[in-house]
């Protein structure tokens, strides 16, 4: 054994995330029944890991807001699950929130083909990082979020080391409690879920930790940048059959509006649900509900208190 696969040994064995549980040993040999029991028993416990740390998550997102809110990104940087994860959070921004093309992005260790196929060494790379993150032209106004649940793959401290250079606000999200990703970051955020009932198998209790929140994160933030009214989505795109008759319902439940008016509210915003809000509470016409909705930065609670709704 070299000495560099040494000091990994014994670097792996300090994290909570990699410990050995001897009373697991013989789990191969209980009834399926029983080793469900355990993994269920084991993922209960996630959600209250989570809530331990509700006020660091909280502090990172009013930040993650405030940029975003002049027109800045928010990028996830991570390698393997964690990589994944980011990944998926961005992708669903779109259709769920309207997002503009690259306004949340993931990036992972290895590029596109990692997604789906392991690609060795890549997460031993900080400087993959710096380049990945360098292709997007990073700056001030931008968030980078590295995710990674040790705390300490090289790719997601790299890329959160880099950011903060640059200007951008950085967040760590890792599983581990003192991890070199949350002490690079501005907002340091560990959720200790413990030992996985497979030894090091991060995509269970620690994955299912990062899904919990990275949801977060994304989802107030759109929360705060307008783009909800209430607890609809109201920017919901509607590129499909089923988010168009989302789209009227979501109408009709922010509105109460019977559904000829529904129609004509959304035929005269080109489908646009936000507008089509407006157009009834305030009995304004499409192109007026547009101005006011950009007079308001998009937030439909501010342009009906504008119109007097």
């Amino acid at each position: 054994m070299t000495t560099e696969h040494h000091t990994l040994r014994t670097e792996l064995e300090t994290l909570t995330t990699e410990a050995f549980r001897p009373e697991l040993a013989e789990i191969d040999t209980l009834p399926t029944l029983d080793i469900a029991r355990l993994m269920n028993g084991e993922d209960a416990g996630v959600a209250g890991a989570v809530a331990l740390r509700l006020p660091q998550i909280s502090a990172a997102i009013d930040g993650i807001a405030a940029r975003m809110a002049q027109g800045g990104r928010l990028v996830y940087a991570g390698a393997g699950t964690a990589g994944r994860l980011g990944i998926l959070d961005a992708s669903e921004c779109p259709p769920t929130f309207n997002t503009r093309p690259g306004q949340v992005v993931g990036v992972i260790a290895g590029g596109p083909a990692a997604m789906v196929t392991s690609v060795e060494g890549a997460e031993d790379s900080a400087e993959l990082a710096r380049t990945d993150l360098d292709a997007l032209a990073i700056g001030a106004a931008d968030t980078v979020v590295g995710v990674s649940a040790s705390g300490r793959t090289p790719y997601a401290v790299g890329a959160v080391e880099h950011a903060r250079a640059l200007g951008a606000l950085t967040v760590g999200l890792s599983c581990n409690a003192g991890s070199a990703l949350a002490a690079a970051a501005e907002h340091g955020i560990e959720v200790v879920v413990g030992p996985e009932l497979l030894t090091g198998s991060t995509r269970l209790k620690a994955g299912t930790a990062q899904k919990l929140v990275l949801n977060i994160l994304s989802t107030i933030t759109m929360i705060r940048l307008g783009k909800t009214y209430g607890n609809l989505m109201v920017d919901v795109r509607a590129s499909n059959e089923k988010l168009r008759a989302r789209s009227r319902r979501i109408v009709a439940l922010a509105t109460g509006a019977p559904d000829a008016e529904i129609e004509a509210a959304l035929t005269a915003t080109d489908g646009e649900v936000k507008p089509a809000v407006l157009v009834i509470l305030a009995g304004v016409d499409g192109p007026t509900a547009a101005r006011l909705l950009e007079e308001s930065g998009g937030h439909l609670r501010a342009a009906l208190t504008a119109t007097g709704g």
